[in-house]
């Protein structure tokens, strides 16, 4: 009896311990601990601190751990690491070992590496986010993860084939985002097809080819659909009328023809609307029911027809870009009158009829961009009141009247292009307050009056092109204040005096051109100072006086001083060939190399009095050297007896000691030591007996031909020939490919030089070719190789290196333009180094079009208000 009592006592707590294994997971708590501190120790090189100090093995719960969240039972449900900085490989192999984990969400990371086959294991998943991260290779099989409905995979570096078969499964995904991947190109997938739960769908710049199918339309619950940036072609299928709930639809940047769908007036909730980019005809007539529009863009297409008038009526609608179609009649007069409207490009259409008046009814307007139309009337005067406005560009049209004067010092504008109109009137005193105004274009029109001397206020002006107008007046004194000028074009006006001295004061000026005014007085010699001059035309004023010698020292490109009054004797390094018409037509000039000018006297030129006081001093100077001459010979006398041989040795010689012998560099002048080639020569790496390591480079001399003589080793590059005479050839210091043309005609070097060979490197990194490549045929290089390629979209892209990624060649492209505009071959067109590293930095990426994905389905996209002008400013036609 009291046995069996005995057993029974001790069988309950057994029992009982049993049961609670299973109703408690504390069995299982030690391995979950074990697999977070596998995760930790995977992930230890975090670059944003504390993240995972929680994480520790003296914890009381996992559950208490950063990003972790538990079930009922206290097992792992959730770990949400999303947009924490962290950084390695991913141990899916040990995460997957969570038996409860239903969320992993590791995005806006760091991670790195392959994803395995273990994620597979995670079969209870319903929310994966691996998007923005660094990995590589192709993406797994996942066909076990039929629970997911939210999966984001979105550029994170994935290639190869995406497993479109693992989605045939999972039919409660809400949630698929799948672009800004490199993947191997593929026709739309049919799987997605059955995915009817879908809300999302984002497969933008994932390489997709072929035809949008019509069975796009059975996924009615879409909310949001994004194809931009990929292959697609022919016409948008009408089925996507169907899709009422959509909210946004994204198809820029594809190869899409037709016209916009019948239907399409169906989508009454569409907020956020792109097509632009592709080959669409036909008119906008759907258009005008889609009455909550936030933003329209459909610019770069073949359309055609008028801008719907309802437009005007949009109550949301703050972005309109149409630019580069065929639309014609007026714009909407009431657009913009509703809304905190943002920006409007119509740009390169045949749009007729004035601007509308109230788009900065609200003060919101960032961009007003209209230009190459055929639009009349003048410019509202409520957009003087426009201080949000960052660029107002309306050239290129019949646009007349008086600029309303706030225009002019509107405080955030850094573009204001009205060139190639008809407008009146001066440039006001309202342009001091333009404190950020880069450029004003106002050429080809018919503006008069001074320039204020607040000009100088606008301390940012980079340009200024004022020429073809009427304006009068002197210029103003204070334009040396403007530190930033790069260009200065005032030509074909009426301006009169003379130009200021200050003017040398503006350092970054390239170029000047005040040709076919009433300018008078001397040519200041401080323009001689400016470091980056290289275009000068002062020609068909009333210059007097002589040319300064300062001038001599500048690097031109473009040159011309003629048709002026200008005296004296031509500076020698001006007295050449090359600017043989670039000083015609000033009679009272000299020179004694320039046939076309008369010749100097042979004397030199010096007045008497410099004469008489040069003689004055060679006498002086005799007489005191005479002095000096009978004093030490006196000494010497003195003090013959204890002269010392020191004493005598006093003519000395200082050398620089050689450490090695010409024998030690020729011995080491072989194919092996060699380490780069250049134009003039071969450079070879030279170990000196004591160990010291040189870089030599070996020269070639040329013949009166410039072909390669024997060989031979000199210090020194320049002017080669039979005794700097007729027979003597210039060898230019430089290497083929990348030489400016200009040295061809000039042999002088200067920035725009230095700007074409850094374009030259540019298309290096951009195509992966060299300089000069066989392909490129015979004389030609890779200037000309890119030129011949820029026809089509397609030839463009062939430019770029196979081996940049899908999803950057648009940036690789955005580089090249840059790359063209330094190899322009005028140097006066060239960008200075200055502008080509704002360029540059402007040419980040996703500038035009930023997206954001986050977690549970919410979305933000940023609009840039640039995306249209700078698209235009990179579309160069060469």
């Amino acid at each position: 009896m009291s046995t069996a009592c005995s057993s029974r006592k001790f069988f309950v707590p057994l029992s009982c311990l049993f049961l609670l294994c299973f109703a408690l997971p504390c069995c299982v708590k030690s391995d979950e601990l074990q697999i977070l501190q596998n995760l930790k120790s995977a992930l230890d090189k975090s670059t944003t601190p504390n993240v995972l100090d929680s994480w520790e093995p003296s914890a009381n719960s996992v559950c208490n751990f950063h990003g972790i969240t538990c079930n009922a039972q206290g097992s792992v449900k959730e770990i949400e690491l999303s947009n924490q900085k962290l950084t390695g490989v991913l141990p899916l192999d040990s995460i997957c070992q969570l038996q409860s984990l239903e969320k992993l969400s590791l995005g806006f990371n760091l991670l790195y590496g392959a994803i395995t086959e273990d994620l597979n294991n995670c079969s209870k998943l319903q929310y994966l986010d691996l998007g923005n991260n660094l990995f590589t290779g192709p993406f797994p099989d996942i066909s076990s993860l039929t629970e997911l409905q939210y999966l984001y995979l979105n550029s994170s570096g994935f290639s190869g084939t995406f497993p479109w078969n693992s989605l045939k499964k999972m039919s409660g995904l809400s949630v698929l985002s799948l672009g800004d991947n490199p993947f191997d190109r593929s026709p739309f997938p049919d799987q997605i097809l059955q995915l009817k739960n879908l809300t999302w769908l984002y497969l933008a710049n994932c390489s997709l080819e072929g035809k949008i199918p019509p069975g796009i339309g059975d996924l009615t619950d879409l909310i949001d659909l994004e194809l931009q940036y990929n292959s697609l072609s022919g016409e948008i299928p009408v089925e996507i009328r169907k899709l009422h709930k959509l909210w946004q639809l994204e198809l820029y940047s594809n190869e899409l023809t037709g016209k916009l769908p019948v239907g399409l007036r169906n989508l009454t909730k569409l907020e956020l609307f792109d097509a632009s980019a592709n080959n669409l005809e036909g008119d906008l007539s759907e258009v005008r029911f889609l009455t909550n529009l936030i933003s329209l863009q459909l610019f770069e297409n073949q359309l055609t027809g008028e801008i719907p008038p309802e437009l005007g009526e949009f109550r949301k609608l703050v972005n309109l870009s149409l630019y580069t179609n065929m639309l014609t009649g007026p714009i909407p007069q009431k657009l913009g009158s509703w809304s905190n409207f943002d920006y409007i490009d119509v740009s390169e259409n045949f749009l007729t009829g004035p601007i509308p008046p109230d788009m900065c009814k609200k003060g919101t307007m960032r961009g007003i961009l209209m230009l190459q139309n055929n639009l009349t009337g003048e410019i509202p005067a409520s957009y003087e009141n426009c201080t949000s406005l960052l660029r107002f560009r309306v050239s290129n049209n019949s646009l007349s009247g008086i600029v309303p004067s706030g225009i002019w010092g509107l405080p955030k504008v850094n573009i204001i292009d009205i060139s190639f109109n008809r407008f009146e009137g001066p440039i006001t005193s309202d342009i001091k307050n333009a404190r950020q105004m880069g450029t004003l274009s106002a050429e080809h029109n018919l503006l008069s009056g001074e320039l204020p001397e607040e000009i100088s206020e606008a301390t940012s002006l980079v340009r200024i092109e004022l020429n073809n107008n009427q304006i009068t007046g002197k210029i103003p004194g204070g334009i040396g204040e403007l530190k930033k000028l790069n260009n200065l074009n005032l030509q074909n006006n009426k301006l009169s005096d003379s130009i200021p001295d200050s003017l040398g004061s503006c350092s970054s000026l390239s170029s000047i051109n005040m040709a076919y005014n009433s300018l008078s007085g001397k040519i200041p010699s401080s323009l001689g100072s400016l470091p980056t001059l290289n275009s000068l035309n002062l020609s068909w004023n009333q210059l007097s006086g002589r040319i300064p010698e300062s001038l001599s020292s500048l690097r031109l490109s473009l040159f011309d001083l003629s048709y002026n009054s200008l005296t004296g004797p031509v500076p020698q390094s001006l007295s050449i060939e090359a600017y043989n018409n670039s000083l015609a037509g000033n009679s009272g000039l000299c020179s004694a190399t320039i046939k076309s000018l008369k010749q100097c006297p042979k004397e030199s030129g010096m007045s008497k009095d410099v004469r008489t006081l040069i003689i004055c001093f060679a006498l002086g100077a005799v007489i005191l050297l005479t002095s000096l001459g009978c004093f030490l010979h006196l000494r010497r006398t003195e003090k013959d007896h204890d002269r010392s041989l020191k004493e005598e040795s006093w003519d000395v010689k200082s050398f620089h000691v050689l450490t090695f012998t010409e024998d030690e560099i020729l011995d080491s002048i072989k194919q092996e030591n060699l380490i780069g080639k250049g134009g003039s020569g071969n450079v070879y790496k030279v170990m000196l007996s004591n160990g010291v390591e040189l870089a030599v480079k070996h020269i070639w001399n040329t013949d009166s031909n410039g072909r390669k003589k024997s060989r031979s080793t000199t210090p020194i590059l320049g002017k080669r020939g039979a005794n700097s005479g007729k027979d003597s050839t210039h060898v230019i210091a430089g290497t083929h490919g990348y030489i400016a043309p200009e040295y061809g005609y000039t042999y002088k070097v200067n920035e725009k030089s230095d700007v074409y060979s850094f374009g030259v490197v540019l298309m290096e990194l951009v195509s992966g070719k060299r300089p000069i490549e066989p392909e490129f045929g015979d004389n030609k290089d890779i200037v000309s190789w890119v030129s011949s390629k820029i026809k089509t979209k397609e030839t463009v892209l062939s430019i770029v290196d196979p081996r940049i990624r899908e999803a950057l060649k648009e940036e690789a492209i955005k580089v090249l333009r840059i790359a063209i505009l330094c190899t322009t071959t005028l140097p006066a067109l060239r960008p200075t180094m200055r502008t080509v590293v704002h360029m540059l930095e402007e040419a980040e990426p996703c500038k035009l079009v930023g997206i954001l994905i986050t977690k549970d389905g919410d979305h933000k996209k940023k609009e840039s208000m640039d995306s249209a002008e700078d698209h235009k400013f990179n579309n160069l036609k060469l």
